[in-house]
């Protein structure tokens, strides 16, 4: 039987020193991408004749095309398995679904509703998942983030993340991604909303190793001060549309704008970030599309390069992500 395959899981999964690669690998396929020169061939027919499947429950759009173009760089072939293109769900199970996929393919790039649906997938695919989104972890999204803020500043070390919104899979990742690289992070949620117990218990052990502390707040001035990065999401997360007159109440007073920033003492030449798709309550107009504040389309190109990143280190490289 073949070994088991390393699967791209969630931030708590890797060691600081492999998020490290996986974020200059990140830059470094963006400048190569960029320079407009031919990918070496080691690069480019690193999967001439395979496939790369793309098991999507859940509808995206930088997910897609950042995974469909990644695999094309490769030289592989992407498939695209929407919720209405394969049995999954249907008449079929978790167990026969991966089993069959991986037998045909080199990869999985799942992009699902449970966190089980992960589990599941890795305990019985014979191939690597690369987790492109549960409702518990954004594992690529936080690859993204951290390359994005290293291009922007020109380091991670030192700096502060202020994250002013919900308790969801982008924070959950993106918490442990920037303790991993150095950076403080404040987390701002309404009373009543708390960060899972588990990202807690993980970040103070992260702590310890790198020094940069998670603070958990409900006030969002408290959580801006001194903060280099402003970061939000949709407050309404895909399947939660029910609880959105809910949600809105709660939020009331967290919409991002320049006022805030400057209310609450975010530092001059603070950054805003967003993992899209946007929702103009959760950001003011004024700091979306500012140009000198707003890096948001940035991110979204640099899926791009995170997921070739995740190629290179969890299906070339056979999850060796120092090599």
């Amino acid at each position: 039987m073949p070994s088991k395959p390393r699967h791209l899981i969630s931030m708590l999964e890797l060691s600081n020193d492999e998020l490290h690669s996986l974020v200059s690998r990140t830059l470094h396929f963006k400048a190569q991408f960029k320079s407009g020169k031919p990918a070496p061939e080691s690069v480019s027919k690193a999967l001439a004749g395979q496939t790369v499947s793309l098991v999507f429950n859940k509808r995206s759009t930088r997910t897609r095309i950042s995974s469909e173009g990644a695999a094309v760089y490769f030289g592989g072939h992407p498939m695209f398995l929407g919720r209405d293109d394969i049995q999954l769900g249907v008449n079929e199970s978790m167990y026969d679904t991966a089993r069959v996929i991986s037998s045909m393919t080199s990869c999985i790039f799942a992009r699902v509703g449970p966190h089980s649906d992960i589990q599941e997938l890795c305990q019985h695919s014979s191939v690597p998942i690369i987790n492109s989104l549960c409702d518990t972890y954004h594992p690529l999204q936080a690859i993204t983030d951290i390359a994005s803020i290293k291009e922007a500043f020109g380091k991670t070390q030192g700096l502060k993340v202020a994250w002013i919104g919900d308790a969801n899979n982008v924070i959950n990742d993106l918490a442990i991604a920037g303790l991993r690289s150095g950076i403080d992070v404040a987390v701002c949620t309404p009373k009543g909303i708390k960060l899972d117990a588990h990202i807690v218990s993980g970040a103070a052990e992260v702590s310890k190793q790198t020094g940069a502390v998670l603070t958990l707040h409900h006030d969002p001035l408290e959580a801006v001060k001194n903060a280099d990065i402003l970061v939000t999401d949709t407050w309404v997360s895909m399947g939660q549309e029910e609880e959105a007159k809910q949600k809105l109440k709660q939020f009331s007073g967290f919409q991002i704008s320049q006022k805030m920033a400057t209310d609450g003492g975010a530092n001059p030449g603070w950054k805003f970030m967003h993992c899209l798709p946007r929702h103009q309550e959760e950001v003011h107009d004024n700091v979306f599309y500012d140009e000198s504040r707003s890096i948001v389309f940035a991110e979204a190109e640099n899926r791009l390069y995170a997921a070739m990143a995740a190629i290179e280190g969890f299906v070339v490289n056979k999850g060796d992500l120092l090599k």
